[in-house]
């Protein structure tokens, strides 16, 4: 589905940029000297076209169409066109932070340079973490969008009966030990989990230790220490009797918005479907940090987040890059982003009142501050272009562990399994 944003100065300008589109290229973006067509989905869309009103007001001939569809079509199209030489490439698009790295990777040169465009002078208005996705041999190439910080979602009014203070919770040995409490007093499970179908609790473990699939060399890490005990954790909150099975997004939220289960680490964007769907659960939430493997150790982690690349192919390389700039960069343009209901990676806007501000739905809780303290805080990690194939395994052998193999015979054949696909 298109959506199309126009602005146009008068019938002369209108005119000019018709006149533009009937003579430019099909092959590449717009074709036109004063319009840019960008590719993304579902929330970001009317984000865009927040921004290219805004843009327009000191470019008043600017017009941006934004083609919607979904993230898999999104990276079907952009396969085929980067293995075509860029044609029929929009000018803008999005991909999400596990997909960049393996695009920038797999097709050097297929994107806009954005340090020679001076991009770096706003490296500290970004977090390292996402800033080390987009760049390739010092060089940065895509602008930083969303991000996904991680927390536990948990509810205040099964704690408060179960006699359980999130305050003191700093270990996942003490959020397993409070989940015994929990099913024994309120009778609800303390997580959902899809351990035959997904992995994003072992993938926030893997990340808040420094780590993933993958070490920073590209190699295949799924053997490591932090993966073990990652795998521990799944494991010994299944043999506690603590796990929901929820197979699904709808079933993980709903678990949790019907008070069938007490917490839910995720990342910073479940705020909006837990609002949205539990509107009767008002006030009886809070969020706290994840726990860590050992007193003192790293609670910050990373689920989700998105960023925007410059085909090189464009025939409006200054447009798009002046354009981009503005978007990622712009406070108001930001700060709308995330009344959408995404978190922005810019942190000049980390100091205003939406991130101050108390929260009645989560017990007045400052929960946006808490998210935009911990942005720093994530380590940067690399998830190469094997990212699929290396999840895939994972959830094998998360299937496998639960179903009683052992841990570390698991994981070294899921290792095995990697380095088979990938041709290692």
């Amino acid at each position: 589905m298109k959506k199309t944003f126009k602005i146009m100065a008068g019938i002369i300008g209108a005119t000019m940029i018709l006149a533009a589109c009937g003579n430019g290229s099909d092959s590449t973006g717009s074709g036109s000297d004063n319009k840019l067509t960008a590719w993304a989905w579902n929330v970001n869309v009317p984000v865009l076209e927040l921004a290219a009103e805004k843009f327009a007001e000191e470019n008043p001939d600017f017009e941006l169409e934004v083609v919607e569809m979904g993230t898999s079509d999104v990276y079907s199209r952009l396969t085929t066109g980067l293995q075509a030489g860029g044609q029929g490439l929009p000018d803008i698009v999005l991909v999400e932070d596990d997909r960049v790295q393996g695009y920038l990777n797999s097709f050097p040169g297929s994107f806009m340079n954005l340090s020679e465009k001076g991009f770096e002078e706003h490296s500290s208005d970004f977090p390292s973490y996402k800033l080390d996705l987009l760049t390739v041999d010092g060089d940065v190439y895509g602008f930083p969008f969303d991000g996904g910080p991680t927390g536990v979602f948990y509810r205040t009014d099964f704690f408060e009966e179960a006699g359980v203070d999130a305050d003191a919770i700093e270990t996942w040995d003490d959020l397993i030990e409070a989940g015994k409490v929990i099913k024994e007093d309120v009778g609800v499970d303390l997580i959902g989990l899809d351990l035959h179908g997904d992995d994003g609790l072992y993938r926030m473990m893997l990340n808040q230790q420094g780590t993933f699939y993958f070490d920073d060399e590209g190699e295949i890490n799924i053997t490591s220490e932090e993966s073990k005990r990652a795998m521990e954790v799944n494991k010994r909150l299944h043999e506690e009797g603590l796990v929901r099975n929820t197979v699904g997004w709808d079933a993980w939220v709903g678990s949790m918005v019907e008070g069938r289960v007490a917490i839910a680490p995720s990342g910073a964007w479940l705020y909006g479907s837990i609002t949205q769907q539990g509107p009767d659960t008002a006030g009886n939430w809070g969020v706290m940090q994840l726990p860590t493997f050992e007193e003192g150790g790293n609670r910050a982690s990373n689920l989700g987040g998105s960023n925007y690349v410059i085909p090189s192919a464009t025939d409006n390389e200054d447009l798009a890059y002046e354009f981009m700039e503005f978007f990622a960069t712009t406070d108001e343009v930001q700060l709308e982003a995330m009344e959408g209901g995404l978190f922005p990676s810019l942190n000049t806007i980390y100091g205003h009142e939406l991130f101050t501000q108390e929260d009645e739905f989560f017990s007045n809780q400052a929960i946006w501050t808490l998210f935009a303290d911990e942005m720093d805080d994530i380590p940067g990690v690399n998830y190469t272009g094997n990212f699929a194939i290396a999840q895939d395994e994972s959830i094998k052998a998360q299937s496998a562990i639960t179903n009683g193999k052992d841990i570390e015979e698991a994981l070294e054949e899921a290792n095995r399994q990697v380095e088979n696909r990938i041709g290692n």
